[in-house]
C-alpha cells in the first residue's frame, strides 16, 4: 500500500469509528427518552387522578395540579421532538455507513484498467453508482426535511 492508500484507510476506519460511537450515543439517549416518557406518563396518571377525584380541593390545589399536568404535557411534546431528531440522524447515520459502502466498491471498480473490464463489471460500475445516486438523494431529503423543521420552530 502507498502512503495515500494508508492514509485514506486510517481515515475510514476512524469515520467508522465515529459513526458507531455516535450511534450508541444516539441509542443511549432514546433509552432514557423512553424511561422519561414512562416516568411522566406515570405523573400524568396521578395528577389526572388527582384531579378528577379532588372536586372539592381548594381553586388553588386545582389550579396547581393542572399546571403541573400542563408542564408534564409540555415535557413530554419537547421529548418527542428530540425523539423524531434522534430518528433522523439514526437514519442519516445508516445512509451515511450505506453511502460509504457504495464508495468503497465503487473505487474498486474505478480503479481497474478499462481494458481488463468485463461487460459485468461496467454494469456492476453503472448499478454501484446508481445505488450511489439514490442513497445521496435520501440524504438530501432528510437534511431538507431537519431544515424545514428547524424553519417551522422558529
Amino acid at each position: 500500500y502507498t502512503t495515500c492508500e494508508r492514509t485514506l484507510a486510517r481515515r475510514a476506519r476512524e469515520a467508522q469509528m465515529k459513526r458507531f460511537c455516535k450511534a450508541q450515543a444516539i441509542q443511549r439517549r432514546l433509552e432514557e427518552i423512553e424511561v422519561t416518557f414512562r416516568e411522566l406518563e406515570q405523573q400524568g396518571i396521578k395528577l389526572e387522578k388527582l384531579l378528577r377525584d379532588e372536586n372539592g380541593s381548594p381553586a388553588d390545589q386545582q389550579t396547581q395540579w393542572t399546571n403541573q399536568l400542563l408542564y408534564l404535557v409540555q415535557k413530554k411534546n419537547s421529548l418527542m421532538t428530540e425523539e423524531s431528531d434522534l430518528m433522523i440522524a439514526v437514519q442519516e447515520l445508516k445512509l451515511e455507513e450505506q453511502q460509504w459502502q457504495l464508495d468503497k466498491k465503487l473505487r474498486s471498480y474505478m480503479n481497474r484498467e478499462d481494458t481488463l473490464k468485463t461487460p459485468e463489471d461496467r454494469k456492476a460500475e453503472q448499478e454501484i453508482l446508481a445505488q450511489l445516486l439514490k442513497v445521496v438523494d435520501e440524504r438530501n431529503l432528510l437534511i431538507h426535511i431537519q431544515e424545514e423543521k428547524r424553519l417551522s420552530e422558529l
